[in-house]
């Protein structure tokens, strides 16, 4: 009680940052604690944080946390596979139709053909629905290609998904819809690029509608388009205290954002800043030629990164970390103060 016979507030819990802090000394935990307190620091300080994700991490539900980080202003841009885009879409609206496959490992050829015969399709331990996911959503998304291709019109392959995500009536949400990335994405209109969509079932159902001339193929801006934009993005981003690089997986969604910056410097040969932070987490371990087994020092040869940048990368499973790393930033975010003296308290 304070003296003036008021009761003071209590001091809130961080349970998940406080856990990390505590227990999180060496190996791949001492990165992902090193990560999420340089992470906070840099949003804390006024910069920006830009996320490529590679993967199946939409229909591994990575939205449950994505989602809510997007809202408290955590994530500032992003980079997804067309996969990662729809499959965030077809957990909303088909939430209940997948099926889990627990013991997938231990699967025979003749599982998984039943699988197919239950018009499931399988990722890893789970499955998207093909009538509930795909073909419900078919029936929204082409209706509005065709209608571009009519007026001539020319949009990015995100924006379509923005549009139908928002206008879906909440009676076809079987999902949360407070745990659905792409929805809070939307209606914040986070940048937002989608390298190689083409390589997505709903760019392969495009391309039928195009080989069949329901639809022209002008209607999708292209992935060149994608990467100017992405420079007027960039310079946005930068700003300030700048924005930092935050990678799930390897492959496109990460080397194609990451490029922006070498790009600008050399190609436009225009001043840009560089990343200001990158933490890659993957399970892909250092290997000759791949960009996803690659070490952060690499990227400083290309100029992505610079010897100052602060750079982790966390070599784990990106469903256990990611959630646990947004976790303690939300605390971080809605208790400031007592983040900051917890940091201290256990890394001072």
């Amino acid at each position: 009680m304070l003296e003036n016979g008021a009761m003071a507030k209590p001091t809130p819990s961080l349970p998940v940052l406080e856990l990390v802090l505590r227990n999180y000394k060496n190996f791949n935990a001492r990165a992902t604690r090193d990560a999420l307190v340089a992470y906070w620091r840099h949003v804390e300080g006024g910069g920006r944080m830009f996320w490529a994700v590679a993967g199946a991490m939409s229909s591994a539900q990575l939205g449950i946390t994505m989602a809510p980080a997007i809202r408290a202003g955590l994530i500032h841009g992003l980079s997804v596979t067309g996969a990662n885009l729809e499959e965030s879409l077809f957990r909303l609206v088909a939430h209940d139709h997948y099926k889990d496959f627990p013991d997938y490992r231990y699967f025979r050829k003749s599982d998984d053909t039943r699988i197919l015969e239950e018009r499931m399709r399988r990722v890893t331990d789970t499955s998207i629905p093909e009538d509930e996911a795909f073909r419900a959503v078919e029936k929204f998304i082409v209706p509005m290609w065709t209608r571009a291709t009519k007026r001539k019109e020319r949009r990015f392959w995100h924006e379509y998904f923005y549009e139908l995500i928002q206008a879906l009536p909440r009676e076809l949400h079987q999902g949360k819809a407070a745990e659905c990335w792409l929805l809070a994405a939307a209606r914040k209109n986070l940048p937002i690029v989608v390298p190689g969509h083409e390589d997505s079932t709903f760019g392969n159902i495009f391309a039928s509608h195009v080989k069949t001339g329901e639809c022209s193929a002008l209607i999708v801006k292209s992935g060149i388009e994608y990467m100017a934009e992405l420079y007027d993005q960039y310079r946005k981003l930068s700003r300030g205290p700048g924005v930092g690089f935050f990678q799930i997986g390897g492959g496109i969604a990460g080397d194609f954002p990451i490029c922006v910056v070498p790009s600008i410097k050399y190609d436009l040969q225009q001043p840009v800043k560089p990343w200001a932070y990158f933490c890659q987490i993957s399970d892909s371990t250092t290997s000759y030629g791949s960009y996803s087994g690659a070490t952060p020092n690499e990227k400083i040869t290309w100029d992505k990164l610079t010897e100052a940048t602060p750079m982790f990368v966390v070599e784990s499973d990106a469903t256990i970390v990611v959630p646990l790393v947004l976790s303690a930033l939300l605390e971080c975010k809605a208790h400031p103060a007592e983040a900051n003296a917890l940091i201290a308290r256990y890394t001072g």
